[in-house]
């Protein structure tokens, strides 16, 4: 009996498991038949490809678009005539020679490159050295002064051979403010040589030979004519008195016998040594009828070497910041 029913109920349950879905579709996976189920994969794609073909299937109705890079087209843009012209004028501009540019000329010259040619044959910032508007030409063996460019400043021309100084040597040279000629063998200089300078402020003309100081303009400041043969007739009377700017005046070793007076107030050094000055008076410096009248700028005098006792004139240097050099007995 008790077996029966456990029949039964064995019965029931597995009725129950085949009636369920998940059963079913198993069973029904498992009874595909291989055989009948060949699938031949390589024809199978072929198939496939017409029935998934992605290009045939799309629906974009706008052109594709290739990406790249193209060169931008070659465009011959029209040209103003303007520059054709200015084209032109630049291609005969290159083709012109170079040629020398001249220089104006100085006193006499021929005004070339270099500066106006010399008596030597060669221009004479080739024969100098000329740096911006000073000119050297020392120690050249020169024997007279070489034609200078117009524009020059500064012009040195020391330990040379010229012997003489003519007016045209500096004529229309309206720039030139110093004059160096240190050490040549000058024995005579034109008197209007250096009146036409309307800039010339220094003159150094020490170590020559000459007699007689020339009329300078009254733009001076410095004058240096020691180591020459300066005597009591070669300097002018009053030569001084109207260069109100000049400061230095040294006329040493020469052969002058007398201070030359009048002396501007703005005179700050005098040197006269070894001359042949053998007096002075009393209002050779000072205003003798004005005590309050004081000269401070001149605190340097030099009369060393001359044949006067200077503690002769006391009141000659009651105005002066400093007593002069010079023999006191």
């Amino acid at each position: 009996m008790r077996m029966l029913v456990r029949l039964a109920l064995g019965l029931f349950v597995l009725k129950a498991v085949v009636a369920g879905p998940r059963f079913s579709r198993q069973v029904d996976l498992d009874s595909y038949d291989n055989a009948n189920y060949d699938v031949d994969l390589d024809n199978s794609n072929l198939e496939n490809q017409d029935i998934y073909d992605y290009e045939d299937g799309l629906t974009i109705d706008d052109p594709q678009i290739e990406i790249g890079t193209l060169a931008p087209p070659d465009y011959n843009y029209p040209v103003p005539e303007a520059s054709l012209e200015e084209e032109v004028e630049e291609e005969e501009e290159e083709e012109l020679p170079l040629t020398p540019q001249l220089i104006p000329q100085g006193s006499g010259g021929s005004g070339v490159l270099m500066g106006p040619d010399t008596q030597k044959g060669m221009p004479t910032c080739l024969l100098c050295t000329c740096l911006g508007g000073s000119v050297y030409c020392d120690d050249l063996k020169l024997d007279s002064v070489p034609p200078l460019p117009k524009d020059t400043t500064h012009f040195y021309a020391r330990y040379n051979r010229i012997t003489k100084i003519n007016k045209s040597d500096f004529a229309f040279m309206n720039k030139l403010k110093r004059i160096d000629l240190t050490a040549n063998e000058i024995m005579s200089i034109d008197e209007r040589a250096f009146l036409g300078l309307p800039e010339l402020e220094e003159l150094v003309i020490r170590e020559n030979h000459i007699s007689q100081l020339p009329a300078l303009p009254e733009t001076m400041s410095l004058i240096d004519g020691s180591h020459n043969n300066i005597g009591s007739k070669g300097i002018h009377r009053e030569a001084f008195k109207d260069m109100t700017s000049l400061l230095y005046l040294y006329l040493t070793d020469n052969h002058i016998d007398y201070i030359p007076v009048p002396l501007p107030d703005s005179l700050r050094s005098l040197h006269l040594q070894r001359n042949n000055i053998q007096m002075m008076h009393g209002d050779t410096f000072c205003n003798l009828k004005d005590f309050n009248y004081i000269r401070n700028a001149l605190e340097d005098i030099r009369l060393d070497g001359n044949p006067i006792n200077l503690s002769r004139t006391p009141q000659a240097y009651v105005c002066l910041p400093r007593i002069p050099i010079g023999d006191l007995i």
